[in-house]
């Protein structure tokens, strides 16, 4: 993490978090004086928040950055062994939905049930 290529990131998430702090300070100044209201000061609680924000966005993506290559950040994407392609799942493997336990008790689902075993037929005579 601190190769040239993320030094660039390093220095804009330290300037966005001075600046953003900074506003901060700017908008609680203005909220305290004569023309300040509450919007200032909604905004001077606001800013250091974005800064905080920042500051945990760009660990996180360097988190994940590190955690992404086993070899480490810097390292020969090629140097790591390539994992195996995802395989077709074979026709054991494919889920089906599992049969229904007819009931025969209900005469009501019994006869909905030869109602779609009925349409069933006449769609597979088609």
């Amino acid at each position: 993490m601190l190769s040239p290529k993320w030094w660039v990131g390093h220095v804009l998430v330290a300037s966005a978090t001075v600046a953003f702090v900074a506003l901060g300070v700017w908008q609680w100044d203005r909220s305290q004086s004569v023309a300040g209201d509450f919007q200032n000061l909604g905004y001077a609680l606001q800013w250091p928040l974005f800064a905080l924000f920042v500051v945990l966005a760009w660990g996180r993506w360097l988190w994940l950055e590190s955690h992404r290559n086993p070899a480490g950040p810097d390292a020969d994407p090629d140097a790591v062994a390539p994992r195996p392609p995802p395989t077709a799942p074979t026709a054991l493997e494919v889920s089906r939905p599992l049969p229904v336990q007819e009931d025969d008790s209900d005469d009501e689902l019994a006869a909905y049930n030869a109602f779609l075993a009925r349409l069933a037929e006449q769609d597979r005579q088609r």
